[in-house]
């Protein structure tokens, strides 16, 4: 039986009757790793924002391991993990006031807080910088710090929305292989949002998303075969680029 860890299903969200999205399916199972993959406007973060409870579908339903996100919603969210595409750090709090603040939030005992902290910090190589203020840590370290914090509650299902913007190439790296070891230590569910196609390719599922419709969704090889292409990048423009259909 498929351990289904988030679903959403018929989505559709407009803005000042411009749509966002038209109908978007996404399925998670437990321990998967999906890239959502689509070119700026393509309605990525209109459907993160979705996901995470910042906005209401007009039409559809999203489920996180079971609990309806608009009906029971404490419960869903509990099972979420999310590092925004927008940082969500406090600059002058240290990186280790930052992880306690959203401990204290989940309400975790400040001991089991204490644990995961030293322990996520150690994960990713972040233990000497946990007393210095996150402004003076580079944006790479404070999207490391952002991923330790959203698995500190100890979610199911993992939501990085663009979280790479602005990073440079090894800085990207760096978290891209960080989330992929998260997701084989811990079985945590993995949605990766992204306009970076070199860095799908290490996922399980690839869902193409252009014009708030999905185009594609399975696994790369799916992908080069649907459109004909040899490369993953030629692929994803025949399916997004000026010549894609409406």
């Amino acid at each position: 039986m498929v351990d289904t860890a988030l679903q959403a299903q018929g989505l559709v969200k407009s803005y000042n009757g411009k749509p966002a999205l038209r109908g978007v399916d996404v399925q998670l199972t437990a321990g998967e790793f999906v890239a959502l993959l689509g070119p700026n406007g393509a309605g990525k973060s209109t459907l993160m924002q979705l996901l995470t409870g910042l906005f209401v579908p007009d039409e559809g339903h999203i489920q996180v391991l079971g609990h309806d996100l608009r009906r029971d919603a404490p419960r869903a969210l509990a099972g979420l993990g999310v590092v925004f595409q927008q940082m969500a750090l406090d600059l002058d709090l240290s990186v280790r006031a930052n992880l306690l603040f959203h401990t204290d939030l989940h309400g975790l005992p400040r001991a089991l807080a204490q644990e995961r902290i030293q322990a996520g910090l150690q994960a990713l190589g972040l233990t000497e910088q946990a007393g210095q203020a996150v402004r003076a840590l580079s944006g790479g370290n404070r999207r490391k710090v952002e991923l330790v914090r959203a698995m500190l509650h100890r979610p199911k299902v993992l939501l990085m929305d663009e979280a790479t913007v602005g990073l440079d190439p090894a800085s990207r790296q760096q978290l891209l292989q960080a989330v992929h070891a998260l997701r084989a230590d811990t079985g945590v569910a993995v949605l990766w949002a992204t306009h970076l196609v070199d860095e799908v390719e290490g996922a399980d599922r690839i869902v193409v998303l252009h014009q708030g419709r999905v185009r594609f969704d399975g696994p790369a090889p799916g992908l080069l075969a649907r459109t004909g292409a040899d490369r993953l990048e030629a692929a994803f423009l025949s399916l997004t680029g000026p010549q894609a259909a409406e």
